[in-house]
């Protein structure tokens, strides 16, 4: 094993892979899916396994502004977790740090954008840190995470197409799948997996095969699936 934590794909997933709504960005699984039928009824199965995945977590200035951190104003009790957010745009607001610096032990924000907000509000919270990068190397980012931070493990909860570029880069290792008993449909809505498709068969290499850890049939129709990365 290279120098770098351990990682885990952690999602939540409809039965044919999607990961959100639809293809805009005020659709997201966490807003919408609790208002259907059929799948509300157990989608709290997927928040209690989210609350034993690792002490660090890896995510989007995105997805975080889809589940609204922007426009929170009643904060909920701390959580014993670390955020690393990478977030270019940015998309994160003032309101959106500080909603996420009470909420969590420490903010990790990583961006290639020396103008983002964060810079101004790094005296105000004692646990955000930026770490900055001309270019993001996501391979270089693990290995600071482990050297700055000593980050053993990190699960990794971001968009299908960052996601697409942690397995390109073989930087998955395991997989923590939720599934829920639903059928989204859509070409356009984002998957498990995005990102640039492979055109040739001298690209299979790219495809990473399975090893089925655990199959656990949950309530209400819901499956968590584990899997090991095979190199």
């Amino acid at each position: 094993m290279e120098e770098r934590p351990i990682t885990t794909l952690f999602m939540l997933e409809s039965l044919d892979g999607k990961i959100s709504s639809g293809n805009s960005d005020s659709l997201d699984a966490d807003k919408d899916w609790c208002q259907i039928e059929g799948v509300k009824e157990g989608l709290h199965q997927y928040y209690e396994v989210e609350a034993t995945t690792d002490f660090y977590s890896l995510n989007t200035g995105r997805v975080m502004a889809k589940i609204g951190v922007n426009e929170r104003t009643i904060y909920h009790d701390k959580i014993d977790c670390r955020f690393i957010i990478i977030d270019n745009k940015p998309h994160l607001n003032e309101k959106g740090i500080d909603y996420i610096c009470h909420w969590v032990d420490k903010l990790i924000l990583v961006t290639t954008n020396k103008d983002h907000i964060a810079y101004t509000l790094q005296e105000k919270y004692d646990n955000l840190d930026i770490l900055f990068y001309d270019s993001l190397n996501l391979s270089s980012l693990l290995i600071d995470m482990k050297t700055k931070y000593n980050a053993e493990a990190i699960t990794i909860q971001s968009g299908g197409t960052l996601n697409g570029k942690f397995l390109r880069e073989n930087l998955i290792d395991y997989v923590n799948i939720v599934i829920a008993p639903l059928l989204v449909g859509g070409r356009d809505t984002s998957t498990l997996i995005d990102g640039e498709s492979i055109t040739t068969t001298k690209e299979l290499g790219k495809l990473k095969a399975l090893q089925l850890m655990e199959c656990k049939e949950l309530n209400d129709s819901y499956i968590q699936l584990k899997y090991k990365v095979l190199k």
